[in-house]
């Protein structure tokens, strides 16, 4: 006999873990390994990871659902849709003081990559802010952009466990 199929865990854990940083007065940033189902603006992935800042005050439309990520961010002054499979997000945790939990990160099938929600588009003229909501900052098809500002990047937190 079979054992009843049951739901992932993940998205459970991330919500409760956005609920307790929201009850804390912390802002809830979330680690994201970057492939070809996430859907972030490019120019910030770094070392093939990015790290959003989830807060109510930097997304708008925010919705942790059971298989997706989703909200509209601005990055550089522009808006931009963000999508983020919840099998992509490798850690969330508060900024303040970098409790949080980590996840492994689960490898995408081709069949995942041809549903994938379509890729945004890069702006050109998208500039990173001098206060960015994420820590990653360029890739290197950006690095010959000499002439753009460099935003310093921010000390990487520890994450503690939360028993």
């Amino acid at each position: 006999m079979q054992a009843p199929s049951t739901t992932s865990t993940r998205p459970y854990l991330v919500r409760a873990m956005y609920d307790w940083c929201v009850d804390n007065n912390c802002t809830p940033f979330i680690v994201v390994a970057v492939d070809g189902t996430v859907r972030v603006p490019q120019e910030f992935v770094q070392n093939g990871e990015i790290v959003l800042n989830v807060s109510m005050g930097a997304t708008s439309s925010l919705s942790l659902g059971n298989d997706y990520i989703e909200f509209k961010a601005r990055f550089g002054g522009v808006a931009r849709d963000i999508c983020v499979p919840l099998g992509r997000v490798s850690a969330i945790y508060a900024r303040e003081n970098g409790q949080g939990m980590t996840f492994p990160v689960e490898t995408a099938s081709p069949d995942d990559l041809l549903r994938a929600k379509p890729a945004i588009a890069r702006s050109p003229t998208a500039a990173p802010e001098s206060t960015p909501p994420l820590r990653a900052i360029v890739t290197p098809d950006d690095s010959a952009k000499d002439t753009d500002p460099k935003p310093p990047t921010p000390p990487r937190p520890s994450l503690k466990r939360v028993k």
